[in-house]
């Protein structure tokens, strides 16, 4: 038997998916990437929806680019879902967590199961897109009412390679209708508000085995029977945290990207009403812990801002926004002011205009005001957290996209006050891969997968430069104080 395997994670972002080879073993770890592709949400008429078969095909794509494997894992963002029919047919294209339908939704659930009874029964943080409050929005509809089945995104795109149906933890820690404490559904939530678990498949964990490609896909990219499929930890923010390349320092971490999500790994979780007060969550990751954090807004304020300026350098763009002055102008980078998409320049100055700061004008000071602000929320989250669970951190490991914004790092440093070591970027794949490779015996705990991760993979790291006074002095200011 071959000491080194061979592990497809499927990967897919909000704005595009990956498919990645990793290759592992005992004191190894490499990743290569072999297919990437868009993820386009399109605006219908009835609104904003994923284009599901479109990722399906990708997800085929990059498996046959991959080549032999053994075995796949899939992750993606969390909270939306797809409905299926009596048959197992899909009902519709899955609704896109930023579709409006869910305004207002939230004082609805709360006239039946108050916030705070629902964060303490739940441990979930207030958004606006939960899955309790899309299912919430759908109640009436036609297509809820003929739904026998409901998978989240992964466990849909595992189904159709498998045939096999199951609900993985981590991402179902996500619904608003799990209890973290028992690791199992809320079933008190769901029965006041009127939401079938039935409609959920079997609950699975990291690790457990999730079926066999099926024929007809195997034939489609030239694999060779039998492949398994294994659950991952398939919200993508649980496979990065799993890929933290932590050893024994007391850490917070961000995985950066479209979001940023700024927290600590608990052993327990925190559903306290300070904590629900300052909008924390509790998610469910690997081996027993909490993903205690908080969303944050993150690089979707700079993406959709680069969608609306077209054609930019952004290497030549960050250079000159790390030229213009510090903490000019800053804003609350987790306003749900910014979730749509659209306008995002235009956003961005009315709300510096509204809170009496200097209007940033060129695409670099825009740029500045982003990057300054995301700093600047990862400073108070990390703080918050730190507070909140009783628990200190010595340094800030930042992982995901944002890694490669060398700025970003080096502001997130001067805001914490803490050292930053950033990396790996592929943070969610390489967790997706190391799973599986875990399921196979090639790696031990979670420790030990943090420790070949350390010995594997390029990190760098950031020091505060100092000046925290005028970081406080900014978050006062954007706190109105």
């Amino acid at each position: 038997m071959s000491a080194v395997k061979s592990y497809a994670a499927v990967d897919l972002g909000a704005s595009s998916g990956r498919v990645m080879v990793g290759r592992v073993g005992p004191d190894s770890l490499e990743l290569a990437e072999a297919h990437r592709f868009p993820n386009r949400p399109v605006r219908v008429p009835e609104g904003l929806r994923w284009d599901v078969l479109g990722l399906y095909a990708g997800v085929l794509d990059g498996l046959r680019a991959a080549g032999q494997v053994d075995s796949v894992g899939i992750d993606s963002w969390a909270v939306d879902y797809g409905l299926l029919d009596a048959d197992g047919a899909l009902l519709g294209n899955p609704v896109h967590y930023r579709d409006p339908r869910t305004e207002g939704v939230a004082e609805k659930v709360w006239a039946t199961v108050p916030a705070a009874e629902l964060y303490a029964a739940t441990g979930l943080q207030y958004a606006p897109f939960n899955t309790l409050y899309q299912l919430t929005a759908a109640r009436s509809t036609a297509q809820l009412a003929q739904a026998r089945r409901l998978l989240l995104m992964p466990d849909l795109l595992t189904y159709w390679l498998t045939g096999e149906q199951g609900t993985e933890l981590t991402n179902a820690s996500t619904t608003q209708l799990i209890d973290p404490g028992t690791r199992d559904w809320a079933y008190d939530v769901a029965s006041r508000l009127g939401i079938d678990l039935g409609l959920f498949a079997p609950l699975r964990r990291p690790g457990d085995p999730a079926g066999l490609l099926r024929d007809e896909v195997l034939e489609e990219t030239g694999l060779t029977w039998p492949v398994p499929v294994t659950a991952v930890g398939s919200h993508d923010t649980a496979s990065a945290v799993a890929a933290v390349p932590a050893s024994d320092e007391r850490f917070a971490y961000i995985c950066t990207g479209t979001w940023s999500l700024a927290g600590l790994e608990l052993d327990a979780p925190v559903l306290t009403e300070e904590s629900r007060a300052a909008n924390f969550t509790n998610e469910l990751g690997l081996d027993g812990t909490v993903r205690y954090l908080r969303n944050i807004m993150g690089l979707w304020l700079l993406q959709e801002c680069l969608r609306a300026w077209g054609e930019t350098d952004l290497g030549a763009l960050l250079l000159e926004a790390s030229k213009a002055p510090a903490l000019r102008s800053v804003v609350d980078a987790g306003d749900a002011a910014f979730l749509a998409p659209g306008r995002m320049p235009e956003r961005i100055a009315e709300a510096c205009r509204g809170t009496g700061q200097p209007v940033p004008e060129t695409p670099a000071e825009v740029t500045r005001c982003i990057l300054d602000s995301l700093a600047l929320a990862h400073r108070k989250a990390v703080q918050d957290a730190q507070r909140l669970a009783g628990h200190a951190v010595d340094v800030v490991h930042v992982v995901g996209g944002g890694t490669r914004n060398a700025l970003l790092c080096q502001l997130t440093a001067d805001a914490c006050g803490l050292p930053v070591v950033s990396g790996p970027t592929e943070a969610a794949a390489l967790g997706n891969v190391l799973v599986q490779a875990r399921a196979h015996g090639l790696v031990g705990d979670l420790p030990g997968m943090r420790r070949l991760l350390v010995n594997t993979q390029p990190l760098t790291r950031y020091e505060p430069r100092g000046g925290t006074e005028r970081w406080r002095a900014a978050q006062a200011r954007l706190a109105g104080t």
